[in-house]
């Protein structure tokens, strides 16, 4: 059986790894893609305290979060697409407003 605190340091490694993508990345699907390993954390972290404490309370709370990462994820790629388009580049500083 693995230790609590393996599943949590992993957790940690994979939240500070998606942190530092969003704050050091100017590429705007690179910095979604690391909200989303951010959420993936979170979820493993959920994960492990409902295993740990024998309830069910935090695989529902991951199958809600999961079902709302999902529809962030397609508004966001769709807003990418069109950011993309419009100001013909991915980078965050050249498209700072939504104003073009």
């Amino acid at each position: 059986m693995i230790p609590v605190t393996h599943y949590l340091a992993l957790a940690a490694i994979l939240f500070v790894i998606g942190t530092c993508g969003v704050i050091l990345q100017r590429n705007v699907l690179t910095m979604f893609m690391c909200i989303e390993l951010m959420l993936n954390a979170v979820n493993l972290t959920f994960i492990t305290f409902s295993r740990f404490l024998n309830q069910l309370d935090g695989q529902i709370f991951v199958l809600f979060v999961m079902t709302v990462a999902a529809a962030e994820a397609a508004v966001g790629l769709a807003l990418i697409v069109i950011l993309s388009r419009r100001a013909d580049s991915l980078d965050v500083d050249q498209a700072n407003t939504m104003k073009w």
